[in-house]
């Protein structure tokens, strides 16, 4: 009983960190100016350059897959590793399913000290990630970063159909 009950504290624990992170994420006037929320719009054109390249429609920044991809970003940041999962294991599926994200759906990562034609380049030279730029099924995306403390900027994009 008394490890059943400690598991519940440190995943409360767990939980209110992450919760903790994300409202300072979504909160421009705590982070400073280098917080990546809106990071959807400035990427517009390099979004739109990559697809028109490859004969496909532009992509439409979205509020929606940029909220969960700065949520993912301020994880990262915070736990100081990139990885597609978050707290407890929670995997991208139950991400998107949590944020209303309907499938499908892709994530692309990275972490670093980066601009957006050092991003991109690196992402269209990854097969994985090309693939999930190049996906005909996506007409939306969202993209954030969270810098953490000693200013390596954690990215997150999420593509919706």
């Amino acid at each position: 009983m008394e490890r059943i009950d400690a598991e519940r504290r440190r995943l409360a624990a767990g939980i209110a960190a992450l919760v903790s992170a994300a409202a300072l994420a979504s909160c421009r006037s705590v982070l400073p100016e280098t917080n990546g929320a809106g990071a959807s719009m400035t990427a517009r054109k390099h979004m739109q350059a990559i697809r028109e390249a490859e004969g496909l429609e532009a992509l439409s920044p979205d509020e929606r897959l940029e909220k969960a991809a700065l949520q993912q970003s301020g994880y990262m940041a915070v736990a100081g590793r990139m990885e597609h999962t978050a707290l407890r294991g929670r995997d991208f599926v139950s991400r998107m399913k949590a944020n209303g994200v309907p499938a499908p759906a892709a994530e692309n990562l990275a972490h670093g000290r980066m601009d957006l034609d050092r991003l991109f380049r690196m992402w269209m030279e990854s097969p994985p990630h090309r693939r999930n730029m190049l996906d005909g099924r996506f007409g939306r995306y969202g993209l954030a970063y969270v810098e953490d403390g000693n200013g390596l900027r954690y990215w997150t994009l999420v593509l919706g159909a």
